[in-house]
């Protein structure tokens, strides 16, 4: 019973590439304001993104055994700041890369897993590509993003273990005090105007 079998009617891949695509023309339309206020970036995020995540099931990866120890409200507070944190990181990789052109592979799937990959690749000038590429499974009937590796580097796996490290020693509260107060500095150094370099 393969997942493909359950989604609806947009592949994986239709997914992130309509996505990937509404975003960087958005982001090209709203270059200036986003020079002004790049904090904007977070409502197109939300708009156009957030509803193709799966955060609670990155939430639940990410923590391990100390998401079925952890209380609902700390669930819940630990899927929102981990959320805001995973969109940041993210919104700031496609800024990075809104001018360049994007690549779509076949659908990678393994029969034994409900996972399937879209791979993708960023032209670079004068480099290499970058590959980004979303693990996806279906949640609900549709297609949910489920983790992101931006040259090789997965988000999900990037913080896994500093949190496990970080609940070991000082506990899950902890971390999530620790990321509300990164996501809060993050949100205070986005505020500012992206310097143009005149005067």
């Amino acid at each position: 019973r393969s997942g493909a079998a359950q989604a609806g009617a947009q592949t994986a891949e239709e997914i992130v590439k309509t996505t990937a695509d509404q975003v960087i023309a958005r982001l090209k339309a709203d270059r200036e304001q986003l020079k002004e206020k790049p904090e904007l970036i977070y409502g197109l995020v939300d708009e156009l993104i957030i509803p193709h995540f799966d955060f609670t099931s990155m939430s639940r990866w990410v923590l391990g055994q100390n998401w079925r120890r952890a209380s609902a409200a700390q669930q819940e507070s630990f899927t929102t700041q981990f959320r805001t944190l995973l969109v940041r990181t993210y919104a700031k990789a496609l800024l990075e890369y809104s001018d360049n052109e994007i690549t779509y592979y076949p659908v990678q799937s393994d029969p034994g897993s409900n996972l399937v990959v879209v791979k993708t690749e960023v032209a670079q000038t004068g480099s290499s590509k970058i590959p980004i590429n979303y693990s996806m499974h279906v949640q609900v009937g549709e297609w949910k993003v489920v983790d992101v590796a931006i040259n090789g580097i997965s988000l999900v796996s990037t913080y896994r273990g500093s949190f496990a490290n970080e609940v070991r020693t000082n506990g899950l509260d902890a971390l999530i005090n620790q990321l509300i107060d990164k996501n809060n500095k993050i949100a205070i150094n986005d505020a500012q105007p992206v310097s143009s370099g005149t005067r």
